[in-house]
């Protein structure tokens, strides 16, 4: 490039990482770009004649950090785990202290926190930095999750704001806490699209198999509700696949679709770091767990077969199209998104506390109002939830979604059981409803747990009358 530096380079010119760049590039930042297939980060460029301007791709990793300002700050969009390991240990001979090396990447935030250790001493920034909104949200404003030193934050400020995605004028990136906090609260985004994503799909199955609803009808039937409480980026999308039609069959496109859906891994973390901090999510879980089924196809085919036989206790047909069986299913949906929200904040609570990052939910909230995935128009509840002053310990015990849950969880219900005795399964709707109402029973059954654990293995228990720990001894068996 000429004498002139870049004010950002960009490692990773796949898809997240050229739309990234185009984005900078495109807000008027000189952005230099490198890739390990050099014609890659020249096709950026070329492709780009109306942002060339602000493109400058280099050949060498040392070209490229020598194109950058001082204090350099390098931006890696490589695939997550070793290569950005291997990336960061290609860079580091090259950088000084002050530079700031960010991973923009779905990285596990545990290796991020190791990460950051690992700079530690170096003078040299480690910056774990969660991007939702896919492609399109890359390239045109997503929602930034930043972890990392407070202090290289206000650096990069300057550049993440004009970037993200914007609601109301306002950019959706904030700085979320130390080392991990970023990538942690996109972990659990990408939790909770999981959740979102499944029950959506649940509520698809009931249409199409309970009362036999075609997918335009069915596109017409998630427009509308796109207008309602469930406004948000994913209902609007259902309704976009839904109403496409293939060119080559004439058929819905939904329909010449293989049913088996991929999953990357930020979906598993979530689950794995709510089960390490003790904390129930069952609808996450279980819309996990769905993706894993889903991916035995070739099983399902041959279990079907076998079970052939078996019947339901209801016809398909108790799902009904009409206005009020329509409404029930809105309702149903709506309060099970809610509780499946309130997992999720409940995870990053916890998350926040052990690892002491403080994390700002209210803000969370709101940068995810435009760009990410789960964007919704019950967000900006959820952020006024977390900042009325008062302390919240789970979002279903807030009075702005008590209510909702309450007149909805007769219509949950009523989906649920309607779709276990007609065979139409719905895992994470069925997960929600469990999962309210085991949190709102004052007395659960636990204690018969705790009895079978101290008799098998002298694990003790608690009394209501007495303090401490209490061991009994039981009877041989």
């Amino acid at each position: 490039m000429s004498d002139s530096k870049a004010d950002i380079g960009v490692i990773g010119m796949g898809t997240m990482g050229a739309m990234l760049a185009l984005n900078i590039a495109e807000e008027g930042f000189a952005t230099a770009l490198f890739n390990r297939t050099t014609s890659k980060a020249f096709g950026v460029r070329d492709d780009n004649p109306d942002l060339a301007a602000n493109l400058h791709p280099e050949e060498t990793l040392e070209g490229f950090v020598a194109s950058l300002k001082i204090p350099r700050v390098v931006l890696i969009m490589v695939n997550a785990g070793k290569p950005v390991d291997e990336q960061i240990e290609h860079l580091k001979p090259l950088l000084d202290a002050g530079d700031i090396v960010i991973d923009g990447g779905n990285a596990d935030f545990n290796d991020t926190v190791r990460r950051n250790r690992a700079m530690e001493g170096s003078g040299i920034h480690f910056v774990g930095m969660g991007v939702s909104g896919g492609e399109q949200g890359a390239r045109h404003g997503p929602s930034i999750m930043v972890g990392g030193d407070k202090a290289v934050w206000e650096r990069l400020q300057p550049i993440l704001e004009p970037v993200a995605a914007k609601y109301d004028g306002v950019p959706c990136v904030a700085w979320l806490g130390t080392d991990g906090a970023g990538h942690f609260v996109k972990t659990i985004h990408n939790g909770i699209e999981y959740a979102d994503m499944q029950m959506i799909a649940e509520i698809y199955g009931i249409l199409r198999d309970g009362a036999g609803m075609a997918a335009p009808d069915m596109a017409k039937v998630f427009a509308d509700w796109n207008t309602r409480g469930l406004s948000s980026y994913l209902i609007e999308i259902t309704a976009t696949v839904l109403a496409e039609t293939d060119e080559e069959t004439g058929k819905p496109l939904v329909d010449v679709i293989v049913d088996e859906a991929g999953q990357k891994g930020t979906g598993r973390w979530s689950v794995i770091e709510a089960q390490k901090l003790g904390i129930g999510a069952t609808t996450l879980e279980s819309a996990v767990s769905a993706r894993g089924v889903s991916s035995r196809r070739e099983e399902r085919a041959e279990v079907e077969k076998i079970y052939a036989d078996a019947k339901t206790h209801l016809p398909a047909s108790t799902f009904k199209a009409d206005a009020e069986g329509l409404t029930e299913l809105e309702e149903a949906l709506e309060t099970a998104k809610i509780i499946a929200y309130a997992q999720g904040y409940a995870i990053m609570a916890a998350a926040s506390l052990e690892w002491k990052w403080d994390l700002p939910l209210g803000v969370i909230a709101r940068i995810w109002r435009a760009g990410c995935i789960i964007r919704s128009s019950f967000l900006d509840d959820i952020a006024k939830a977390y900042e009325t002053g008062e302390t919240v310990i789970n979002l279903l015990q807030t009075p702005t979604f008590s209510g909702r849950v309450s007149k909805g969880q007769a219509a949950l219900r009523r989906v649920v059981s309607k779709a276990a005795l007609a065979g139409v399964p719905v895992p994470a709707l069925a997960a929600a409803l469990s999962y309210f109402d085991d949190y709102r029973r004052a007395r659960g059954t636990a204690n018969l747990v705790q009895g079978q654990r101290d008799l098998f293995g002298a694990h003790t228990y608690h009394r209501f009358d007495k303090q401490g720990p209490q061991h009994h001894i039981w009877p041989a068996v």
